[in-house]
């Protein structure tokens, strides 16, 4: 157990979202949480996946997103929550609605539109995806946009985000502002071969060898979670690194094997 952090809750993400950790939240949890650290810091913090589940918490804490769309949910999560659901609660599943938002700048909408905007499409989005968003259907469990289920789940991340700071930098400026000696951060890049799926020019290859070359000049400790390739261990060359196997699936579609990798600066078990 980390002595610098106290016990909170655990929450459930409020949509899916394409590479989240469903599956490996359990395992990176688990090395965040009994890793000594005074400040936890996210720079690819997507819907939350990890950063939710957590079940200990420390004084001074940051996540980060490129997205607009992710910077402005939280933000307005966090500052407009009563607000914020007034704008939901009249929503209903429509794939004519989805289309329609879908169509929409988001940058010409107010923060509480694109919030409310961005919640619903991932709602809905076959697989979390955030580029090329296609309508989903779940024949098993009915409407994946329910205000009356959604409520509760808006509720405990409002209250989570209590206290967070919110950014919204390229990765680089946010671990050069946020690094520190009792920095720990986590980090969810996009995988290799996957760098577009969170729109173009968002991320390259060559950020990867970036990344690598930043966190090796680091104050804090950092984890880093991405898929298991080659070329990945030859640019993280030097870090500690364990491999997991998981299964990953794309909606209702069969579950397949996969090989993650575990990076670090520190030792992990």
């Amino acid at each position: 157990m980390n002595p610098s952090s106290t016990p909170v809750a655990p929450v459930t993400p409020a949509a899916g979202y394409i590479g989240g950790k469903r599956n490996l939240a359990g395992r990176i949890r688990a090395i965040i949480d009994t890793t000594e650290h005074g400040a936890y810091r996210e720079p690819f913090v997507g819907m939350g996946g990890i950063f939710l589940r957590r079940t200990r918490r420390v004084r001074s804490e940051a996540i980060n997103d490129i997205s607009g769309d992710v910077a402005t949910f939280f933000r307005v999560l966090q500052e407009h929550y009563p607000y914020f659901l007034d704008m939901l609660r009249f929503r209903v599943a429509s794939r004519g609605e989805f289309e329609r938002l879908l169509g929409m700048d988001p940058t010409r909408l107010t923060d509480l539109q694109r919030a409310a905007r961005f919640l619903y499409l991932q709602r809905l989005a076959f697989g979390g995806k955030v580029r090329g968003r296609n309508f989903g259907v779940d024949t098993k469990n009915g409407a994946r946009f329910n205000v009356t289920k959604l409520e509760p789940m808006l509720a405990d991340i409002h209250e989570r985000l209590s206290g967070v700071v919110i950014e919204q930098l390229p990765y680089a400026d946010f671990i050069r502002r946020y690094d520190g000696a009792q920095a720990l951060f986590y980090l969810d890049p996009p995988y290799w071969g996957c760098e577009t799926d969170y729109g173009q020019d968002v991320f390259s290859p060559a950020d990867f060898a970036a990344l690598a070359e930043q966190l090796r000049g680091i104050r804090g400790k950092m984890l880093l979670s991405i898929n298991d390739r080659p070329e990945v261990r030859q640019i993280f060359a030097g870090f500690d690194m364990l491999p997991i196997d998981t299964t990953y699936s794309i909606g209702s579609g069969k579950p397949s094997q996969a090989g993650e990798l575990l990076i670090s600066n520190f030792p992990i078990a």
